[in-house]
């Protein structure tokens, strides 16, 4: 286990953590984006196309530098949750949270009994060192994870305050592009009826004492989301940095004939 503080007691208020999401599964662009200076990366097995096999070449790569690991699950499914906290990351993030019972359960996943129901394989599983240190790791291993409910609909909008208040849940992370699609208006997460759902969500998360995370949008830039008091902004991507690296460097290349 790191002999580092958690990543979760490192967000402190006051203080905002940067991240860079990783979708293209190459273990080197992960190995870059660490050297970089990245607070943490996100490994995103919803919308990215890797497995739970593909994360370990991720983890291996990053381990070597002070960026913590986090990854978000393709769904709120026990298993998924067991599979990635097996493997060890220090934050996992749930899509879809709508309800306080949807809450309950993504945290009785990431808990051992008898405060959870994660599968007891510690003896043996990666996050433990392959159980060369289970016991230390079975002791510190419920409270040293950041359990993150992502608010992305119009329903987990109305249960917000109730999801906030769920024991267990340390950050309520917003997703403004499905957030607006659930709204009516798909590809504008800035139109004013998302930014009034935004803004109530900061609120419960606020009045909760939970932290809250979310990602710049065209209109709202990372800066101002570290001045509403954001704990956690994943304001890049790895497939953005480079697709617009390229673009820019082939522009710029044809500019110059």
């Amino acid at each position: 286990m790191s002999a580092l503080a958690p990543f979760k007691n490192q967000l402190t208020p006051g203080q905002t953590a940067f991240g860079c999401w990783l979708n293209l599964f190459s273990p080197m662009v992960a190995e870059v984006v660490a050297q970089a200076g990245y607070d943490c990366v996100l490994i995103d097995l919803e919308h990215g196309p890797g497995s739970f096999l593909d994360m370990v070449p991720l983890l291996q790569a990053v381990q070597g530098w002070d960026c913590a690991p986090l990854v978000r699950v393709p769904s709120n499914d026990p298993v998924n949750m067991k599979k990635v906290l097996d493997i060890g990351v220090e934050g996992v993030m749930i899509p879809s949270v709508d309800t306080v019972a949807q809450a309950e359960a993504a945290v009785a996943a990431c808990r051992y009994p008898p405060r959870g129901r994660r599968g007891m394989a510690a003896t043996i599983v990666r996050a433990s060192e392959y159980g060369a240190c289970w016991q230390e790791y079975v002791a510190k291993a419920d409270d040293a994870l950041l359990v993150m409910c992502q608010i992305e609909s119009a329903e987990a909008v109305r249960n917000a305050s109730a999801i906030a208040a769920v024991e267990g849940v340390d950050m309520l992370f917003i997703g403004p592009f499905d957030l607006s699609a659930s709204l009516g208006h798909l590809g504008k997460p800035d139109h004013p009826e998302a930014c009034a759902a935004i803004a109530e969500i900061e609120a419960a998360a606020k009045s909760a004492g939970v932290r809250l995370g979310g990602i710049p949008t065209p209109e709202r830039s990372a800066a101002e989301l570290t001045n509403a008091g954001y704990s956690l902004v994943l304001a890049d991507a790895d497939v953005l940095l480079l697709r617009d690296a390229a673009r820019s460097s082939v522009a710029a290349l044809r500019a110059g004939r």
